[in-house]
């Protein structure tokens, strides 16, 4: 276990990646705090990892876009085990729609939890880290981060807009011994998030006509396998593996980066 008896921070643990993330920093040693706003789905996911590993996972629900709600997550981790070592600022939205036709609140509302969520979130683990001058936040960010979308304004900016925030936020944070990075994940085709038959990207994405020429959710799926040089999606375990080792002290020497892990497809 490369994180013995660390104290972890994650937004968004309730369910997908999220609930991935807690579980593998569960195995990998750490003590875990999870915020999500879906308070029964995030305390049966904090009572499966909990059992799964036998550590302590505890449950706060929180809404990223509130200050209060934000301040409480990292006080309640204080408040439990003294300290927090690592903040994963994990909660994020998608919603995918044609500039000219989107809708304006969902845009601000897509903005308001990848950015302004990630700024709470930055603020409150800063807050609480710098007395002990210590500490390690990790954003996940997205391909989208690098390169834009079509039809996908909204998050891609977002996520253009954190990596300016991992990179200001790590300068700043370098003299108190606190180090800030972001991974860039490309596509988690085999995840609910694409897969969900309603909401799910692949369905998403064919009603915003971002594939062009496709007529079903299987031609969207096979248009984005077919960018990854290694020919498969993104899957929570290469996003972890990634994760242990920048939140780990083998990292020590590296802040303010975007690593990218993408099967190829994004090389920056």
């Amino acid at each position: 276990m490369m994180l013995t008896d660390k104290i972890a921070v994650v937004t968004g643990g309730a369910q997908g990646l999220g609930e991935a993330i807690c579980l593998r920093l569960a195995r990998e040693g750490c003590q875990v705090v999870a915020g999500d706003l879906k308070l029964p789905e995030l305390e049966a996911a904090c009572a499966r990892t909990a059992a799964a590993t036998g550590r302590e996972v505890l449950p706060v629900k929180t809404d990223v876009t509130q200050e209060a709600d934000v301040a409480a997550l990292f006080d309640a981790a204080v408040a439990r085990f003294g300290r927090v070592d690592i903040c994963v600022a994990n909660a994020a939205i998608l919603i995918a729609e044609p500039v000219d036709t989107a809708n304006a609140e969902k845009w601000r509302a897509v903005m308001n939890v990848n950015l302004f969520g990630n700024f709470l979130s930055f603020k409150h683990a800063a807050r609480v880290m710098k007395p002990r001058r210590s500490g390690v936040i990790l954003q996940i960010n997205s391909k989208s981060g690098k390169k834009g979308s079509k039809s996908n304004s909204a998050y891609a900016a977002s996520k253009f807009g954190g990596l300016g925030l991992v990179q200001s936020v790590a300068l700043e944070l370098a003299d108190h011994g606190i180090r800030v990075n972001a991974l860039c994940p490309g596509n988690l085709l085999d995840s609910p998030l694409w897969s969900n038959p309603e909401n799910g990207l692949f369905a998403q994405y064919l009603r915003a006509g971002k594939v062009p020429g496709a007529k079903t959710v299987e031609e969207v799926r096979r248009f984005y396998a077919d960018q990854v040089p290694l020919k498969r999606g993104c899957a929570y375990e290469d996003i972890c593996n990634a994760l242990v080792f920048l939140v780990s002290d083998q990292a020590a020497y590296m802040t303010g980066q975007a690593i990218n892990v993408t099967g190829g497809q994004e090389m920056r």
